[in-house]
C-alpha cells in the first residue's frame, strides 16, 4: 500500500491577491508541487489604453501601495523614453532619494515587523516586542525616516502625488530638506543596530543556483540605472527586454511566469546584491561580511540580511544627496507629447519592474505591458518549495507550516504577503 499524503492550502490569507499551496507525496517522495494565484486579473493595463502617457505614473501607482514610487519610476522612465526626454542630474538625483525613502520604509518594514517573528517562533511584531522591544523600537523609527522621505518628496506617504513625466510637481522646500536630514541622522545608528541584530539570527539551509537578474550600471548601487545584467552572463538595454525575458500563463495561475531565456531566475535583493556589490561603499560591505552577508548570497533565508544592508545604503545615499543637493531653477523639464515607444526599468524593493508603453500621435497610450517582479520570481519561490518539501515531510505540521511560510515570505512579495499567512492541512492521499 503506498504512503501518499498532502499538504493542501486552499487560500493563502492576507496576500496581496488570493493564492493557494499545494503540497503532494507518493511513497516518500514529492510527486505534485503548485503555488497558485487565483486573483482575477486587475487590468491595470486595460486601464491605461486611451489615457494621456502624463498619468501614467499616476494611475500605475495605485497598484502598490508599499512601492508605488517603484511603478511610478518605471513608467516616467519609459513615457520619457518614448517621447526622448532628457532628465538633468539635478531632478535625477532627486528621484533618487524618493527611491531611498521608498527602500526603507518597505525593507525595514519586511525585516523587523514581518519577517523577524518568524526567526524568534512568535505569531507577529507585538509578541516580538514584548521579548526585544528596543530593536521593534529602532526598526520603527528607521522606517518613519523613510517614510519622511517619500512624503516630502512625494507629497504624502502612500500613493505619491507629486511626481511627473519630466521631473517633479513641485520642490522640497530648504526647511523640508533640514527635517529629513535630521530625522536620518538620528535613525541611522538605529538601523544598524537592527542589522546587526539579524545577523545573530539562526537561517534555515537552502543553497540554489538560480540566475539572478538586476540593474547593473556599473558605478553606482541601482534604484532606476540602467543597463540589465545576469549572473550567467546576459547584459541588455530595457529595449531589449522581451527579447530575453518572456511571460507565459499556466493554468493554476492568473499571475504570468517569467523565464529569461527560458530559465527560471530571481529578482530583488540577492540579485542586486551579487550583481552590484562592488559599487557599495566599503564600510557597508565590512557589514555584509561581518553579519555573514559576503557575495553572492544565495540562501533565500538570508535576503533578510541584504535587506538590512540596502536599508542603510538608502540611508547614506540619502544623506549623501541631501548634503551636496543642488535644488534646480524648475521642479520639471518640457514635455512634448508624440507618437513613440518606451521602455523603463527601475528597482523596486523586491526586484526588477519593468514597464513599455506604445503611444499614438497625441500621447494617447495604445498598448502597455507590466512585469513585477513578483510575476517574475514565482517559478523561483516553487523551486525554493521544491528543495524544501522532503524536509517539511519530516517535520511536524506546524513546524512545517512556519518553514513553508518562511520560503515564501523570504522574497517579500507585498506587504500583505509577507505576514503570517499559511495554515497547512496535512492528510492521507
Amino acid at each position: 500500500m503506498s504512503d501518499e499524503r498532502t499538504i493542501q492550502v486552499d487560500y493563502l490569507a492576507r496576500v496581496e491577491g488570493e493564492g493557494a499551496l499545494t503540497l503532494k507525496w507518493k511513497d516518500g517522495r514529492v510527486s505534485d508541487l503548485a503555488l497558485s494565484i487565483f486573483e482575477p486579473p486587475r487590468f491595470f493595463e486595460a486601464f491605461l489604453r486611451g489615457r494621456s502617457a502624463l498619468e501614467a505614473p499616476d494611475i500605475t501607482a495605485r497598484i502598490c501601495g508599499i512601492c508605488p514610487v517603484a511603478y511610478q519610476m518605471s513608467a516616467c522612465n519609459a513615457i520619457e523614453d518614448a517621447l526622448g526626454v532628457q532628465i538633468p542630474e539635478p531632478l535625477h538625483q532627486l528621484r533618487r532619494l524618493l527611491y531611498c525613502g521608498e527602500w526603507i520604509e518597505s525593507h525595514v518594514l519586511h525585516m523587523a515587523m514581518l519577517h523577524a517573528p518568524d526567526f524568534f517562533g512568535v505569531p507577529d511584531a507585538m509578541t516580538l516586542a514584548q521579548t526585544h522591544k528596543d530593536e521593534v523600537v529602532a526598526a520603527l523609527a528607521a522606517k518613519k525616516a523613510g517614510n519622511r522621505i517619500v512624503a516630502t518628496l512625494g507629497g504624502r506617504e502612500i500613493h505619491p502625488i507629486n511626481v511627473r513625466v519630466g521631473g517633479f510637481y513641485r520642490l522640497p522646500r530648504p526647511e523640508e530638506i533640514d527635517t529629513l536630514r535630521a530625522e536620518l541622522e538620528a535613525a541611522r545608528p538605529k538601523l544598524e543596530a537592527v542589522v546587526r541584530w539579524t545577523g545573530t539570527f539562526d537561517f534555515p539551509d537552502l543553497e540554489r543556483d538560480v540566475p539572478f537578474l538586476s540593474l547593473c550600471p556599473g558605478d553606482v548601487y541601482p534604484f532606476v540605472e540602467a543597463p540589465l545584467a545576469s549572473t550567467v552572463g546576459h547584459r541588455f538595454s530595457p529595449q531589449e527586454w522581451g527579447q530575453h525575458v518572456v511571460e507565459e500563463h499556466v493554468e493554476r495561475s492568473n499571475a504570468l511566469h517569467a523565464r529569461l531565456d527560458g530559465e527560471v531566475y530571481q529578482v530583488g535583493p540577492l540579485a542586486r546584491f551579487a550583481l552590484n556589490f562592488d559599487a557599495l561603499p566599503a564600510g557597508l560591505q565590512q557589514l555584509a561580511r561581518d553579519i555573514g552577508a559576503a557575495p553572492p548570497v544565495r540562501n533565500p533565508f538570508r535576503s533578510l540580511l541584504v535587506r538590512g544592508i540596502e536599508a542603510l545604503y538608502a540611508m547614506d545615499e540619502a544623506l549623501r544627496i541631501l548634503d551636496s543637493l543642488v535644488l534646480p531653477a524648475e521642479p520639471s523639464v518640457p514635455v512634448t507629447l508624440r507618437a513613440g515607444v518606451g521602455h523603463g526599468v527601475s528597482e523596486a524593493p523586491r526586484g526588477v519592474l519593468y514597464h513599455r508603453y506604445e503611444l499614438d500621435d497625441d500621447g494617447l497610450i495604445v498598448d502597455a505591458d507590466i512585469v513585477p517582479p513578483t510575476a517574475q520570481n514565482q517559478l523561483s519561490i516553487e523551486a525554493d518549495l521544491w528543495a524544501l518539501a522532503d524536509g517539511l515531510w519530516e517535520m511536524e505540521p506546524e513546524a512545517a507550516t512556519l518553514r513553508a511560510e518562511q520560503a515564501i515570505r523570504n522574497y517579500d512579495p507585498c506587504i500583505s504577503c509577507a505576514t503570517h499567512f499559511l495554515t497547512l492541512h496535512r492528510e492521507p492521499g
